[in-house]
Protein backbone atom coordinates (compact mmCIF):
# COMPACT_ATOMS: atom_id res chain seq x y z
CA UNK A 1 0.00 0.00 0.00
CA UNK A 2 3.00 2.44 -0.43
CA UNK A 3 2.24 3.08 -4.32
CA UNK A 4 -0.58 4.91 -2.50
CA UNK A 5 2.07 7.57 -0.79
CA UNK A 6 4.52 7.90 -3.61
CA UNK A 7 3.98 11.47 -4.24
CA UNK A 8 5.63 11.82 -7.73
CA UNK A 9 4.09 9.04 -9.34
CA UNK A 10 0.66 10.27 -8.46
CA UNK A 11 2.14 13.70 -9.38
CA UNK A 12 2.86 12.54 -12.53
CA UNK A 13 -0.24 10.45 -13.25
CA UNK A 14 -2.51 13.42 -12.32
CA UNK A 15 -0.50 15.42 -14.84
CA UNK A 16 -1.14 12.99 -17.73
CA UNK A 17 -4.49 13.02 -17.41
CA UNK A 18 -5.02 16.89 -16.49
CA UNK A 19 -2.87 17.63 -19.65
CA UNK A 20 -4.58 15.30 -22.13
CA UNK A 21 -7.98 16.83 -20.74
CA UNK A 22 -7.06 20.72 -20.92
CA UNK A 23 -6.37 19.63 -24.69
CA UNK A 24 -10.14 19.46 -25.80
CA UNK A 25 -11.00 23.14 -24.49
CA UNK A 26 -7.56 24.52 -25.91
CA UNK A 27 -8.85 22.77 -29.28
CA UNK A 28 -12.14 24.16 -29.10
CA UNK A 29 -11.23 27.69 -28.22
CA UNK A 30 -9.15 27.52 -31.23
CA UNK A 31 -11.22 26.09 -33.90
CA UNK A 32 -14.62 25.90 -32.41
CA UNK A 33 -15.32 22.31 -32.44
CA UNK A 34 -14.85 19.61 -29.90
CA UNK A 35 -12.61 17.10 -30.52
CA UNK A 36 -13.25 13.98 -27.48
CA UNK A 37 -10.40 12.00 -29.56
CA UNK A 38 -7.92 14.17 -28.03
CA UNK A 39 -8.16 12.87 -24.61
CA UNK A 40 -6.05 9.25 -25.79
CA UNK A 41 -3.95 10.76 -28.51
CA UNK A 42 -0.44 12.09 -28.79
CA UNK A 43 0.65 15.18 -29.77
CA UNK A 44 -0.78 18.67 -29.80
CA UNK A 45 -1.10 21.65 -26.58
CA UNK A 46 0.30 21.22 -23.94
CA UNK A 47 2.27 17.89 -24.12
CA UNK A 48 0.79 15.04 -21.86
CA UNK A 49 5.03 13.64 -22.10
CA UNK A 50 6.55 16.68 -20.92
CA UNK A 51 4.13 17.09 -17.88
CA UNK A 52 4.34 13.74 -17.31
CA UNK A 53 8.03 14.08 -16.53
CA UNK A 54 8.61 17.33 -15.49
CA UNK A 55 5.76 16.37 -13.14
CA UNK A 56 7.99 13.28 -11.78
CA UNK A 57 11.36 15.58 -11.48
CA UNK A 58 9.40 18.19 -9.44
CA UNK A 59 7.76 15.63 -7.31
CA UNK A 60 11.25 13.82 -6.54
CA UNK A 61 13.05 17.01 -5.88
CA UNK A 62 10.45 18.18 -3.86
CA UNK A 63 10.38 14.62 -1.94
CA UNK A 64 14.15 13.80 -1.99
CA UNK A 65 15.96 17.16 -2.93
CA UNK A 66 17.72 18.53 -5.34
CA UNK A 67 20.37 16.92 -4.29
CA UNK A 68 19.68 13.28 -4.64
CA UNK A 69 21.02 11.07 -7.37
CA UNK A 70 17.28 9.58 -7.91
CA UNK A 71 16.41 13.68 -8.56
CA UNK A 72 19.51 13.62 -11.43
CA UNK A 73 18.15 10.65 -12.76
CA UNK A 74 13.61 11.78 -13.03
CA UNK A 75 15.39 15.68 -14.77
CA UNK A 76 17.93 13.46 -17.41
CA UNK A 77 14.67 11.25 -18.10
CA UNK A 78 13.02 14.45 -18.46
CA UNK A 79 15.11 16.14 -20.60
CA UNK A 80 15.49 12.91 -22.68
CA UNK A 81 11.76 12.47 -23.23
CA UNK A 82 11.23 16.73 -24.09
CA UNK A 83 13.90 16.47 -26.38
CA UNK A 84 12.84 13.47 -27.89
CA UNK A 85 9.27 14.79 -28.33
CA UNK A 86 10.29 18.14 -29.96
CA UNK A 87 13.13 15.41 -32.60
CA UNK A 88 12.56 12.75 -34.09
CA UNK A 89 8.19 12.30 -33.12
CA UNK A 90 8.35 15.81 -34.76
CA UNK A 91 9.87 14.98 -37.59
CA UNK A 92 7.88 11.23 -37.71
CA UNK A 93 4.88 13.59 -37.76
CA UNK A 94 5.89 15.97 -40.66
CA UNK A 95 7.00 12.82 -42.49
CA UNK A 96 3.30 11.37 -42.00
CA UNK A 97 1.89 14.48 -43.51
CA UNK A 98 4.14 14.33 -46.56
CA UNK A 99 3.02 10.49 -46.95
CA UNK A 100 -0.90 11.08 -46.56
CA UNK A 101 0.05 14.27 -49.33
CA UNK A 102 1.59 11.67 -51.42
CA UNK A 103 -1.36 8.95 -50.46
CA UNK A 104 -4.05 11.55 -51.45
CA UNK A 105 -2.50 12.57 -54.87
CA UNK A 106 -2.19 9.08 -55.89
CA UNK A 107 -5.61 8.29 -54.77
CA UNK A 108 -6.88 10.73 -57.01
CA UNK A 109 -5.05 9.63 -59.85
CA UNK A 110 -6.40 6.41 -59.19
CA UNK A 111 -10.07 7.24 -58.88
CA UNK A 112 -10.86 7.13 -62.37
CA UNK A 113 -10.37 3.09 -62.35
CA UNK A 114 -12.96 1.34 -62.46
CA UNK A 115 -11.87 -1.02 -59.58
CA UNK A 116 -11.37 1.62 -57.06
CA UNK A 117 -14.96 3.24 -57.65
CA UNK A 118 -16.02 -0.63 -55.93
CA UNK A 119 -13.93 0.01 -52.60
CA UNK A 120 -15.75 0.53 -49.35
CA UNK A 121 -14.93 4.21 -48.71
CA UNK A 122 -12.73 3.20 -45.56
CA UNK A 123 -10.15 1.94 -47.67
CA UNK A 124 -9.60 5.05 -49.89
CA UNK A 125 -8.97 6.94 -46.71
CA UNK A 126 -6.30 5.04 -44.85
CA UNK A 127 -4.33 7.87 -43.25
CA UNK A 128 -0.96 7.58 -41.11
CA UNK A 129 -1.07 9.50 -37.93
CA UNK A 130 0.19 13.06 -37.87
CA UNK A 131 0.08 14.31 -34.53
CA UNK A 132 3.22 11.68 -33.06
CA UNK A 133 5.60 14.63 -31.66
CA UNK A 134 5.24 18.37 -30.28
CA UNK A 135 6.32 21.77 -31.49
CA UNK A 136 8.86 22.93 -28.97
CA UNK A 137 5.97 25.94 -27.55
CA UNK A 138 4.07 22.35 -26.58
CA UNK A 139 6.39 21.24 -24.94
CA UNK A 140 7.46 24.00 -22.93
CA UNK A 141 4.23 24.15 -21.94
CA UNK A 142 3.54 20.94 -21.29
CA UNK A 143 6.90 21.41 -19.18
CA UNK A 144 5.49 24.35 -17.17
CA UNK A 145 1.95 22.21 -16.37
CA UNK A 146 3.83 19.23 -14.77
CA UNK A 147 5.45 21.80 -12.86
CA UNK A 148 3.22 24.29 -11.45
CA UNK A 149 0.45 20.95 -10.96
CA UNK A 150 2.94 19.40 -8.77
CA UNK A 151 3.70 22.39 -6.87
CA UNK A 152 -0.04 23.22 -6.52
CA UNK A 153 -0.63 19.37 -5.37
CA UNK A 154 2.23 19.36 -2.87
CA UNK A 155 1.21 22.64 -1.27
CA UNK A 156 -2.70 21.92 -0.99
CA UNK A 157 -2.56 18.32 -0.11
Amino acid sequence: MEIFSNFPLWAALIAIFFAQFVKVPIQFIATRKIDWSLLTSTGGMPSSHSAAVTALSTGVALDMGLDSPIFSVAALFAIITMFDATGVRRQAGEQAIVLNELVSEFNRFVVEAKIWQQKPQKEKQKKLKELLGHKPIEVFFGGLTGIFLTLALHYFL
